[in-house]
């Protein structure tokens, strides 16, 4: 670090410094564990009174217990990161500060206000605002409509005032840091853009409180670093900042406090200046978490997939996928990295043989596989997890052990003349339930009923104990929590060193950085750039990712 070393207690600079964008841009896990406790956030700054203040809050829903006796605190100006495993309760908890979901029991005080949060309506009337993970703007409007959208200005006849809500905009931008168009519809922003009209929106209910659910979820390196600063511009102006993640890497750069929440329940609160990512990482998970997977260098073999000029439409027929050319050896992970709604999803799809190519070609060593079906594409050698694994990796209802054999279930040693061997699936499972680490009551419980970590690794599991010649891993950890990241991480590289080619697609650059062995980088469904991992430079990934090439 170039910068003098803050005292305890003094507000570090804000804005578009270069101390805040290396730390919050080039830090990767890994480099936080080096820096002093210090310098791995950007300290508590000013903060002030308490503005919300929770009290033995509990939920359930049914026989599950979402959160229990959960006790936390909001200064004035503070951000605070909630941190846990999938299903530990963090959205249930916001969704309760914001009036969407009810609790059994305890209190949501807002400036000492213990009166119940009936509904979102009343939650920004006590000024909480909230950015949802999964953006509610109305995309054929534009900025300024969605701005005023549920409480509009009106002039003489009831006309909507939309020159008062564009110069709300305006203002909003400028005091905020925050570049929109009022004009623009929102269907034609790109995503980080979006995410800044959600927070301008938020904020023209004038909130003391900010929630934000997993704001840098599909955001490049670079949106996501401008995100960060505006969180700690909003923190010293006065906003307090509630926010879900599950990026250490964030955490450490920008939150004051971090609490930890395991099964519903609040294990650990520390201030980010007493602790680091593998400290977050062992409270979440209860045990020692390797952050970064200890890989040998590769040895690539022959050339096992080749795509040239590939062309696939989305579901809209639009052209997804534009003249995209790729080669992955045996032995080696080939990531590709790329803001997600660049041609990914259509990518892997059309390899696993579940959508339409309209040209180009696709071949795994001498075999063409450009108008395969699903089935083709397995027995030809690919393993194949996909990004959603609710819609294409799992059936729910099935049990875990059938689960496993989706793609062999009609061969031996799984069937014999027509008739299943059940036997042999319930054997295949137990063993693979031991090696993957499937956590479960047994074999026959359905899969819908896991956790995302363990539906995951079910998906895994399968994909890889056939061998595959090629391995498709998309979005291979979204949604699980370190623990789980950890194992499948190793898995993979694992398959690489089996002698596998793998295809590791994931908006998580920390990801393709930490894998892969050489890096494509997509913009508009091609490949802009290729370069050796061990060269990658991840300011550059993200300005190509954005388009800059």
């Amino acid at each position: 670090m170039s910068d003098p070393t803050p005292t305890e207690g003094t507000p570090r600079p804000v804005g578009h410094d270069t101390s805040r964008e290396h730390l919050a841009a080039h830090v990767t896990n890994e480099a936080i564990l080096a820096l002093p406790p210090e310098q791995s956030g950007f300290g508590e700054g000013n903060v002030g009174e308490v503005l919300l203040d929770i009290d033995g809050l509990s939920k359930s829903f049914g026989s599950v217990q979402a959160n229990r006796d959960i006790s936390l605190s909001v200064r004035r100006g503070e951000i605070v990161a909630l941190l846990g495993e999938n299903g530990a309760g963090k959205s249930t908890l916001v969704n309760q500060i914001f009036g969407l979901i009810t609790p059994d029991t305890g209190t949501v005080a807002v400036k000492g206000d213990t009166t119940p949060i009936k509904d979102p309506k009343d939650a920004i009337a006590r000024g909480i605002g909230m950015v949802h993970q999964h953006f509610q703007l109305v995309p054929v409007m534009t900025v300024a409509e969605n701005m005023v959208l549920g409480h509009e200005t009106t002039r003489g006849g009831g006309v909507l005032d939309l020159e008062a809500a564009r110069r709300m905009v305006r203002e909003l931008s400028e005091r905020h840091g925050l570049a929109v168009d009022p004009d623009a519809a929102v269907e034609d922003l790109p995503v980080g853009t979006q995410q800044r009209v959600e927070i301008l929106k938020a904020l023209s209910r004038k909130v003391d409180l900010l929630i934000l659910d997993e704001p840098t979820a599909v955001l490049t390196p670079q949106e996501t670093d401008e995100l960060l600063g505006v969180m700690k511009e909003l923190a010293d102006s006065g906003t307090s900042i509630v926010f879900i993640t599950h990026k250490l890497r964030e955490v450490l750069a920008v939150a004051d406090r971090v609490y930890v929440l395991r099964q519903g329940q609040v294990v650990g609160e520390v201030a980010t200046r007493d602790t680091d990512a593998r400290g977050l990482a062992t409270m979440m998970v209860g045990r020692e978490v390797v952050l970064s997977i200890d890989k040998a260098a590769a040895t690539p073999g022959e050339t096992v997939l080749e795509v040239e000029d590939l062309r696939v439409r989305d579901d809209r027929g639009l052209g997804a996928v534009n003249g995209f050319s790729l080669t992955v050896r045996a032995g080696e992970i080939v990531g590709v990295a790329g803001v997600e709604g660049n041609g990914q999803r259509e990518l892997v799809e059309a390899l696993a043989g579940m959508r339409k190519v309209d040209s180009g070609r696709m071949a795994l060593g001498s075999l063409d596989l450009t108008r395969a079906n699903p089935h083709q594409t397995h027995h030809a050698g690919i393993g194949h997890v996909p990004e959603d694994r609710e819609k294409h990796g799992i059936v729910g209802s099935y049990s875990i052990a059938d689960n496993l054999v989706l793609n062999e279930f009609d061969q031996a040693p799984y069937a014999k003349g027509g008739v299943r061997q059940f036997d042999a699936v319930r054997e295949n499972a137990e063993r693979l339930r031991e090696e993957f680490d499937i956590r479960s009551s047994g074999v026959g419980q359905s899969a819908g009923s896991l956790s995302g970590g363990n539906k995951q690794k079910v998906v895994v599991a399968r994909e890889m104990s056939f061998e595959p010649t090629l391995l498709m891993a998309a979005q291979p950890t979204r949604g699980v929590d370190v623990g789980s990241i950890e194992f499948i991480h190793r898995r993979i590289v694992e398959a690489r060193d089996a002698g596998a080619a793998v295809l590791l697609v994931s908006a998580e650059l920390d990801e393709i950085l930490s894998l892969s062995d050489r890096i494509a980088v997509v913009h508009g469904g091609a490949v802009v750039a290729e370069m050796d991992a061990k060269d990658a430079d991840r300011t550059e990934i993200g300005r190509l990712m954005a388009g800059d090439h």
